[in-house]
């Protein structure tokens, strides 16, 4: 076989290798993108109703599967220990799909700068998200 004949072949397949590569990788940031839609709300509302004292306005923004595990006492205690007063603004970061739940890291902001990253799980109920979890992450 011809040696420019080879190297002409394993170019093309190794691009259209690369094509097919950025349409799947394309395809699921948007998919993962427009499944999100909704959850940057959720968060400002669960936020906005902690902040203004509604702590069981936010304690409905859980899970049905959630209330079941944490009471609401546990709950209060939970955002008591978390001691959110100390922070002024929020960063989301990118979300992560995983068995059909959305994963999405939320950074506390300070004043001094001091950061609590915080791990939200949504999982869509009757086409609305809802928060299956909250959970602390230790730097």
């Amino acid at each position: 076989m011809d040696l420019g004949l080879v190297r002409e072949i394993g170019s093309k397949a190794l691009l259209a290798g690369g094509g097919a590569l950025l349409v799947y990788w394309t395809v699921t940031a948007v998919k993962l993108v427009l499944s999100a839609r909704g959850i940057n709300p959720l968060i400002k509302q669960f936020f906005t109703q902690v902040a203004a004292g509604r702590v069981d306005a936010a304690y409905l923004l859980t899970t049905k599967s959630y209330r079941q595990h944490v009471n609401r006492q546990q709950f209060i205690r939970f955002l008591a220990g978390l001691k959110l007063n100390r922070f002024r603004n929020l960063k989301s970061g990118r979300p992560r799909l995983q068995e059909g739940s959305m994963i999405l890291t939320v950074k506390l902001i300070a004043e001094n700068k001091e950061e609590m990253p915080l791990d939200f799980t949504f999982t869509k109920v009757e086409d609305t998200w809802k928060i299956e979890r909250i959970a602390t992450i230790k730097s």
